[in-house]
């Protein structure tokens, strides 16, 4: 039986779990949430680059991703960085949902799992 993995394990959570050939990332949101939904979109992006390097996988792996906007009027903001970063012929399944976020100043939070 494979082992558990996780990475950056915090008294409520861990960044994320790789198990069996899958990595499981948290909600990832921005660390500067002065950024519009655009910056804030591209950071998330960024920190999930790292994740996944970690996991010893990348983007082009992704099996799934939930995206959370706290207000979907920015949906094409938030599209902007996301097309920019998905790769060509690699766009993943995802959804798309309108929510309240943990704090006020979050504009978007990003849930991925990948395979390794």
């Amino acid at each position: 039986m494979s082992n558990i993995k996780r990475v950056n394990v915090g008294k409520r959570l861990s960044d994320m779990a790789v198990y069996n050939g899958v990595a499981y990332l948290a909600g990832q949101v921005a660390n500067d949430t002065k950024q519009d939904v655009t910056g804030q979109t591209a950071q998330v992006l960024a920190t999930i680059d790292a994740l996944l390097a970690e996991a010893g996988t990348d983007k082009t792996r992704i099996l799934m991703a939930q995206v959370f906007v706290a207000n979907i009027v920015e949906y094409d903001g938030m599209n902007k960085a996301w097309e920019a970063w998905v790769p060509a012929g690699n766009a993943p399944p995802r959804a798309t949902i309108e929510a309240r976020l943990a704090g006020p100043d979050y504009k978007v939070e990003i849930v991925v799992t990948a395979a390794v």
